[in-house]
This record gives C-alpha cells, sequence and structure tokens, in this order.
C-alpha cells in the first residue's frame, strides 16, 4: 500500500470525531497542501484497555489526530483535542506544552472538537469555515449535549441526529473516511440525502428504539442516580440521555455495555441540570484509566473484565449518590 501523504487519525463512531476530521480536512487543503483523495490514510481511534496507539497509527508523511488522546512521537504533525482527559501521563502533557510546533492544540473548556478545530484554524492560520458551517453547528450541539430537550436527543427525527445514530451503531469500516471526505466539500444537508446514508438508517433506527425500551424497562433511579446494565446486548455506544427523558429527576447516569472489544462503564450528568453537578466525572473514570469530560466520561476494560466493570460502576454508583 502506497504510504500517504496525510494520515488523519480520529475518533471512531463519533459524530464529533467525524465532523472535526472533515473540518481539519477542508482547512488543511485550503491552507497547507491541495491533496487529492488518493494521497489520503485515515485510521478510525478507540478508547480501550491496554495501548490506543499501534504501529500503523503514524503511516504517512504528516499524521494528524482530532478528538482523541495526545501521543508523544516524532512522526505526530498535528493535534487537536478538546478532552479533560487528553493527557494519560503528566509526562505527555508537559511534552505538549514544550511542543513549539505550532500545530498542536488542546482547550477542555471546547464543547466539540469540531468547532475547536474551525476557530483555531480561523484564528491562526485564516481558514473560512462559513461553507461547512451547518456541520459545525451541529456538532457542537450533538457533542456538547446542547439539545432543547432529552426527548429530541432520544426520538432522532432531525436527520442530523440520526446520521449520529449510523455513525456509532454501523459496522463499515469505510464509512467514516467515505463521510470525512465529502463533508469537507459538501454541505451536511446535501450529504444527509444521499442513499448510502438513508437506506441503512431504517433497520438502525427500529433497533434504537427497541434499545430504548429496553434501557428503560432495566432502570434503576435511586438518589439521583439512575444506573442500567446492558452488557448481554453486545453493544458499545448507546444514547446517553434515555435514562432523563424517562426520569427528569435523573442527575446522573452510571451504565454497563460490553462489545467484543471491551467491557465499557459509561458515566453522564444530566445536561439539563448542569447547575447541580457536583462530580468532576473525568477524574472519576481517570481512577481507572478512563477519561472524558466532567460531564460526561467512560472506561474501558477488557471484554473478559465484565464483572469487575461492574463491581466498578457499582462503586461509582454509590460515590454518586453519596
Amino acid at each position: 500500500m502506497t504510504r500517504p501523504a496525510l494520515q488523519l487519525c480520529f475518533h471512531d463512531h463519533c459524530f464529533d470525531g467525524v465532523a472535526s476530521s472533515a473540518t481539519f480536512l477542508r482547512f488543511y487543503r485550503e491552507k497547507i497542501r491541495n491533496l487529492d483523495d488518493a494521497q489520503l490514510g485515515f485510521r478510525g481511534l478507540a478508547h480501550k484497555a491496554g495501548a490506543l496507539f499501534d504501529a500503523g497509527v503514524f503511516g504517512g508523511d504528516e499524521n494528524v489526530i482530532v478528538d482523541f488522546r495526545y501521543a508523544k512521537d516524532p512522526r505526530l504533525t498535528w493535534w487537536f483535542d478538546h478532552h479533560q482527559s487528553a493527557f494519560e501521563t503528566p509526562e505527555l502533557k508537559a511534552d505538549f506544552e514544550a511542543n513549539q510546533s505550532g500545530r498542536v492544540f488542546w482547550d477542555p473548556a471546547a464543547k466539540s472538537c469540531t468547532r475547536f478545530i474551525a476557530r483555531v484554524c480561523a484564528e491562526k492560520f485564516g481558514f473560512d469555515p462559513s461553507p461547512i458551517q451547518e456541520l459545525v453547528d451541529w456538532a457542537e450541539v450533538i457533542d456538547g449535549a446542547l439539545f432543547p430537550s432529552a426527548k429530541m436527543a432520544v426520538e432522532l427525527r432531525e436527520p442530523a441526529m440520526q446520521l449520529m445514530l449510523l455513525i456509532e451503531a454501523t459496522k463499515d469500516a469505510a464509512l467514516g473516511p467515505k463521510l470525512i471526505r465529502e463533508l469537507s466539500h459538501r454541505a451536511l444537508s446535501d450529504v444527509l440525502r444521499e442513499p448510502w446514508i438513508t437506506e441503512p438508517l431504517a433497520p438502525l433506527l427500529e433497533r434504537h428504539h427497541q434499545i430504548v425500551a429496553q434501557v428503560g424497562e432495566r432502570l434503576d433511579v435511586r438518589s439521583g442516580v439512575a444506573t442500567f446494565d446492558v452488557a448481554d446486548l453486545g453493544l458499545d455506544n448507546i444514547n446517553k440521555f434515555i435514562a432523563y427523558a424517562r426520569h427528569p429527576e435523573a442527575l446522573y447516569t452510571v451504565s454497563v455495555t460490553r462489545s467484543p472489544s471491551r467491557s465499557k462503564i459509561s458515566l453522564g450528568s444530566n445536561p439539563w441540570r448542569q447547575g447541580e453537578r457536583r462530580h468532576n466525572l473525568a477524574q472519576m473514570a481517570e481512577r481507572y484509566h478512563g477519561g472524558g469530560h466532567p460531564a460526561v466520561a467512560a472506561i474501558s476494560f477488557p471484554p473478559e473484565q465484565l464483572e469487575q466493570a461492574r463491581a466498578v460502576a457499582q462503586q461509582l454508583a454509590d460515590e454518586l449518590r453519596e
């Protein structure tokens, strides 16, 4: 395989990961080098137990990571992230702070990596993100949980929300790179009408509504904390807002899922009651080598360590209830 001129590594199965990649690619082509598709490489990155970066991640002449943790590697050319837990160790943060390239950027206060990239590239490189403003705005809403209601976040009536579901649920490894290429030069509303997006959605939406019902049946809400365990369903990603749509009084959620690649604890807080949140969920997750944002975070265990994940989830739920 030909070595790509630009290898773009992004948070896989994530709307913001795809959108931030498309935003960076448009910027790069306009302001750095106008590469054609044959010169591009793509690599989806996933949080998991153990090493996050394998030997093939930095396989391009230039290598980019967006919406994912920092890596100390001389082959890393560009990096953008907005997670509080961007650095696995203090040494990695020190390496970032010592980097004088002018091409690594971090803002844990940014709600989406997409808008963060658009802002930084506009301010520092004269990039104009207005042609993809619709994509930037939806990434901010989705990753920042800026929905007007939990009902909207769960029903997924808007096409952009349905695309979020497709990105999170797809098993087609080619979908993310295809979306990144298309969204980098076309309006989001135009791409959303493509048959290769609309046709796979029908069964996914049906399955989504089944999962909403199953989660509703398993919810245990006590002292403001909603817990549920759907490890038997074989899911890695699940809608974060089901508990709040069913129980608006819930302030936090703690859930357990399991996929072939990991057993996962998800920690969340009610976006419509953030003024009441008293816990930094990223810091709680970091105790177990997880991370995220103050309002939402996750912890990954090897898939065979499901019982350990369940025990930790129980401990964290008890702590939140206190």
